[in-house]
């Protein structure tokens, strides 16, 4: 299978998708043995917005409306805001799905690959394809610390992206039940605090993937 084939294909079809819903697990190691599991469902909206409602084991939204950055845990009565650098934005493979990027644009190099031959504990799917992407960074050294998998399935949509980086970090995204093109209420990715919700400016939330 031709490398370019696959991109060519996992691009066409995001690219014509005005808003898309997925069902999400998302699985976090520190490197240190320590590891974080969530899941919710998530919701993009050309172009540059998305809404991730995790639902276990504790609610939670993160919300980009193409400006701001918003995070907020309902049991915490915070809700923490950043404007949107568009730097950190394109460089993350979650940028495919809002339509900010192609994967030549996010990728040094891309090339074929086997998930389970990387170091992860799952293997690929059967029938998926793994691309193997080189993040772009300010220099060829910074780049090279990280790497990122993508995990195509036979009907072209994303099934796993696995974002590595220095220190053995790791953040793994498995997506099902993909559907695109549905109407999304406009209110999704807009955020308005509750009654009583603190505000919090912070502007390292600018640069998180999830």
């Amino acid at each position: 299978m031709d490398v370019k084939d696959v991109v060519r294909a996992l691009q066409a079809r995001y690219q014509h998708a005005s808003t898309l819903k997925a069902a999400f697990f998302e699985r976090y190691s520190d490197g240190n043995g320590g590891q974080q599991s969530e899941s919710g469902t998530v919701y993009f909206s050309r172009p540059g917005r998305m809404r991730w409602e995790y639902e276990s084991p504790e609610r939670k939204l993160f919300l980009v409306d193409g400006k701001n950055v918003w995070f907020y845990v309902p049991a915490d009565h915070t809700a923490s805001h950043a404007k949107l650098k568009e730097s950190s934005d394109w460089r993350t493979p979650i940028a495919l799905l809002v339509g900010k990027a192609d994967l030549s644009q996010l990728c040094r190099k891309i090339e074929l690959a086997s998930a389970s031959s990387e170091g992860d504990q799952e293997s690929p799917t059967p029938g998926d394809t793994v691309l193997r992407c080189t993040p772009r960074g300010e220099s060829a050294q910074e780049a090279s610390k990280q790497m990122i998998l993508l995990e195509v399935d036979p009907s072209d949509y994303l099934s796993r992206v696995i974002i590595h980086e220095p220190g053995n970090v790791t953040t793994e995204f498995h997506f099902g039940n993909w559907e695109e093109n549905i109407p999304v209420a406009e209110t999704k990715f807009h955020f308005q605090p509750p009654p009583g919700v603190s505000i919090v400016d912070e502007e390292s939330l600018a640069g998180e993937v999830h």
